[in-house]
């Protein structure tokens, strides 16, 4: 049988998945289902998100390696914890060291945008504090994806063949080549259906487990990672990563109508989510579908971003305080901004990203918000050879330009797109939630929170509405079935409005409820990805 696995003419429905005694939602089923075997061999949700992260490194490469960043958001004992895994510039990575290779912008792609990997030192971290199973039972799972193979998924054959036909134009070189020899093994990309392993992914997977990440810093894994870098003159260095550790960080919130919304703080965007909400709090919303909503929504987000990208860089070298801008009399300033008709804020170009997001729950009330990423897809388009280790390209989004918030340091840590959320009212934890997808992201949160609080949308519902994307100064992208006669009325104020033929630039979420009373479990994932949630 020769299907078009891309072919959908009929619409489907997905309706929100109850459970009691543990969920866990992310974009592939098998990762699903290696969380929820977790979950049922006695592992908490902690455990349940490390092995999901591990796995995904393995079954969604197009996203995020183990030569990723990571964030995540914690609730656990009745308390919100964060989790900042993202890794720093290379010490020997200077603008004048850039510019000195005749670069007037950092690369995508090579050794030059690759910055220090933060996720296998989450995972171990989050282990070692929340953790009940051990490390090396948590990343099994992966470990056997990787050994046995898997079949492709539809949207991840999708992205893998277009990743493929991009780096086969543009990456030129023999530091490129363990790419081709690790995800295009035959020549070309695993297509839709067709099994795929990495022994490579499978041997490095097992000595983190081994060592609890300790090798991939300080050991082995570091000194191949290291000597690759060193051979083809990149900057990243046996000592950049020995000095590395994830780091625990205190979340930021903004009370969104007697909800709290939290997001990681900078180095990340999460800023920009909360900015967002705290500008539209003011308004009255009763209806989503209308265009006063959307456009408002528009609008407000428009100046969050504007404010985000002004400031966001490594917490170290911020200009402004978190709480000075979340205030109720910053949000109202900003709010009184917002017209009948477009505004056009200093415009920047929002960039596409890879990324996986994994939203986790027991039954004991352990909730993950856990994100994960190489950036740009598959990263660097650098695979250490030997190791499956795809490096991300996090280094791309720094800026050669000293006097800009988010200039390239040695040592610093950029200014980062992907965000975990969670919702708590009072001091109880409502749940997980999360938008993957470059500069989507905080506009994803924004949305998906006022579906829910606003407009009383399910979780699957929440996740499934059209969405759209500012892009830049009064250009806004909208999904195909975005409601055709409120984009002719965004039009008429003023925006730009491009329907977009392909969601995939609209991020992939997923979401987990908890009922307070009951402690039921309600779920949402995404139709935009191959999203899958597992419970029992």
């Amino acid at each position: 049988m020769n299907f078009d696995f891309h072919y959908n003419p009929y619409p489907s429905q997905r309706t929100t998945v109850f459970a009691r005694n543990g969920m866990v939602a992310t974009s592939q089923p098998l990762a699903a289902q290696a969380g929820l075997d977790i979950l049922k061999k006695g592992g908490n949700a902690i455990d349940a998100a490390i092995a999901m992260a591990a796995a995904l490194t393995v079954l969604e490469p197009t996203s995020n390696g183990i030569g990723g960043d990571a964030f995540a958001l914690i609730w656990t004992k009745g308390k919100l914890f964060g989790l900042n895994a993202s890794g720093p510039a290379p010490q020997k990575l200077s603008i004048e060291a850039v510019k000195s290779r005749g670069f007037e912008k950092i690369p995508a792609y090579g050794l030059i945008p690759v910055t220090v990997p933060g996720a296998p030192s989450g995972w171990a971290e989050m282990s070692k504090k929340f953790g009940h199973l051990s490390f090396k039972e948590i990343l099994q799972p992966a470990i056997e994806y990787a050994e046995k193979g898997y079949p492709l998924t539809p949207i991840l054959g999708k992205y893998w063949g277009y990743a493929y036909n991009r780096f086969k134009q543009n990456l030129i070189g023999d530091e490129f080549r363990p790419w081709f020899e690790t995800f295009a093994p035959n020549g070309r990309a695993p297509r839709i259906g067709e099994m795929w392993r990495s022994p490579a992914h499978a041997a490095t997977l097992s000595e983190i487990a081994e060592t609890g990440s300790e090798s991939f810093y300080r050991g082995a894994l570091a000194d191949k990672i290291a000597a690759f870098s060193e051979r083809f003159g990149g900057f990243l260095s046996k000592e950049d990563l020995a000095a590395y550790r994830a780091e625990w960080v205190e979340p930021i919130k903004v009370n969104y109508r007697g909800y709290d919304v939290w997001e990681i703080p900078p180095n990340g965007q999460g800023l920009i989510a909360l900015l967002g909400l705290n500008i539209v709090k003011g308004f009255h919303f009763t209806e989503k579908e209308t265009v006063d909503t959307y456009h408002k929504q528009i609008e407000a987000m428009k100046l969050a971003f504007t404010d985000g990208k002004a400031c966001i860089t490594d917490p170290a070298y911020m200009k402004i305080k978190v709480d000075d801008v979340l205030c109720d009399a910053y949000g109202e300033e900003r709010r009184r901004e917002i017209t009948e008709n477009a505004i056009e804020p200093l415009p920047y170009l929002p960039l596409r990203g890879g990324t996986i997001y994994l939203a986790t729950a027991d039954g004991e009330g352990n909730m993950v918000s856990f994100i994960q990423s190489n950036y740009m897809g598959f990263g660097s388009g650098i695979v250490v050879p030997g190791t499956g280790i795809a490096l991300q390209n996090r280094g791309y989004d720094f800026s050669l330009d000293c006097n800009n918030p988010n200039a390239l340091r040695p040592g610093a840590k950029s200014y980062h797109t992907i965000i975990p959320g969670f919702l708590t009212k009072g001091n109880q934890a409502v749940g997980p939630f999360g938008v993957m997808g470059g500069f989507m992201q905080p506009q994803g949160h924004m949305q998906v929170v006022m579906n829910t609080i606003d407009f009383g949308l399910n979780p699957q519902a929440a996740l499934d509405a059209p969405r759209w994307q500012w892009l830049e100064g009064k250009r806004v992208q909208v999904e195909s079935h975005f409601p055709n006669h409120l984009a002719q009325a965004l039009a008429r104020k003023g925006h730009q409005v491009e329907i977009a033929l392909d969601s995939g630039g609209f991020g992939r979420g997923q979401i987990i409820w908890r009922d307070p009373e009951t402690g039921v479990l309600m779920g949402g994932t995404e139709a935009r990805t191959d999203g899958a949630i597992a419970a029992w």
